[in-house]
């Protein structure tokens, strides 16, 4: 039987020690490596977007959500930015607006990222499923590029999809211009799906916040813009079927009596208020320039009748003296001293001389009074029944296109 000696008993006391310590380091290590594996690393966004609508993802833009299931209700609200132009002769407007669609993707929902929300950039847009909606009443349109495309792309946690453009557009506005320029044009913007129906796509406006907005201090130079914007549903059948459509309608009215020649001018197929109040006011202006001429003319009539009966009297005068002189010639057995002179007689001033015309003076102040007392009666009755016949015409006009024709335009749809 061996005896351990103190320097042996210390020895393996040391060894025994040294294990101890390494056998702990190395479990430490193993602990490290075991932790370090368990904690999930943060994938980078590059990632993240390849494997939530990448090619590995599985995700089709070209299937809709809820394929074969329930339709998408795409959400919309519209923020008009400007108004251009209101046109009367192509019957149009031009509107600048944000144009803003929310939509729920279930595929597009994600938890494996921290933020509750990804601003992506526009090129995103071609990689993701987006409805087809257009404008019904468009007849011209254009995007906006500058610095760079005007479009958001958002998508939240729970899949729902946030698409923002800014767009330009020229839509139809057919227009009832009987009572212009005191009319009230009702424009609509039409919103509606191309291609799917109702069983696939299904369009609401924004319930929580107005859906329809305007710019504060929007104004038009020749329109009053009023705040009524009727927001409707719709079904619209075509033979491809039955689709949605929302409905935005906006009002605005003529403000002042003014109308370039342009719009007086315009073709249509119906009389104009305005073509009416032209024609009565160039009908009184020619009658005022009628009268004007008729007084004047009377009132110089006296003179022609008075040069008229000059003559006559002068006619009747040198007659007179022919008669005369040929019988105090004859009587003294002188008539052969009369000389023909163009197939008349001579006359000479000695022969026979007339008394002063004072008769005739006081006919032609007589004639004179009369005409001028004709052309002033003539213009007191004009003064009066212008003025009356003129304000006859305005109450009849303003009764008819400001009370009568403006409760119909109230009560059509």
């Amino acid at each position: 039987m061996k005896t351990l000696t103190p320097g042996t008993l210390s020895f393996l006391l040391l060894w025994t020690l040294q294990e101890q310590v390494l056998l702990r380091l190395a479990l430490g290590k193993e602990e490290v490596k075991f932790a370090s594996k368990s904690i999930p690393q943060p994938m980078s966004p590059s990632d993240f977007l390849d494997k939530l609508m990448g090619r590995t993802s599985g995700y089709d833009a070209r299937i809709r959500p809820n394929f074969k299931g329930p339709p998408v209700n795409v959400t919309c609200n519209i923020f008009i930015n400007s108004f251009s132009s209101v046109t009367e002769t192509t019957m149009d407007y031009r509107v600048n607006v944000f144009l803003r669609q929310q939509w729920n993707d279930p595929r597009l929902a994600y938890l494996e990222y921290p933020d509750d929300s990804l601003d992506l950039d526009p090129s995103m847009l071609d990689s993701i499923w987006k409805p087809d909606l257009f404008f019904a009443n468009e007849k011209g349109a254009n995007f906006h590029e500058v610095t760079t495309d005007n479009k958001l792309l958002r998508i939240f946690k729970n899949g729902s999809v946030l698409y923002s453009i800014r767009l330009t557009l020229v839509l139809s506005c057919p227009m009832d211009l009987k009572n212009f320029p005191m009319d009230i044009q009702t424009c609509t913007m039409q919103l509606e799906s191309f291609g799917y129906t109702m069983n696939d796509l299904v369009f609401e406006w924004l319930e929580d916040a107005p859906a329809v907005q305007v710019a504060e201090g929007l104004t038009l130079p020749q329109f009053i813009l009023r705040d009524e914007k009727d927001l409707g549903y719709c079904t619209k059948y075509y033979n491809t079927g039955k689709t949605a459509q929302l409905g935005g309608v906006g009002r605005e009215g003529k403000g002042t009596l003014m109308a370039t020649s342009a719009l007086w001018t315009l073709q249509v197929s119906y009389v104009k208020a305005i073509d009416i109040w032209m024609a009565v006011c160039l009908l009184f202006v020619f009658a005022a320039l009628l009268e004007y001429a008729a007084v004047n003319f009377v009132s110089r009539q006296h003179k022609e009748f008075m040069r008229l009966r000059r003559r006559q009297r002068r006619q009747r005068m040198e007659e007179e003296v022919i008669r005369e002189s040929r019988f105090y010639f004859r009587g003294y057995g002188l008539g052969h001293c009369l000389q023909v002179r163009d197939g008349g007689p001579m006359e000479g001033p000695g022969i026979y001389s007339s008394p002063p015309p004072v008769p005739l003076l006081r006919e032609g102040e007589t004639v004179r009074k009369r005409y001028v007392d004709r052309a002033k009666r003539i213009d007191t009755i004009s003064r009066a029944i212008f003025p009356f016949t003129f304000l006859i015409f305005n109450i009849f006009y303003w009764v008819v296109y400001k009370v009568l024709r403006s409760e119909d335009i109230h009560q059509a749809p």
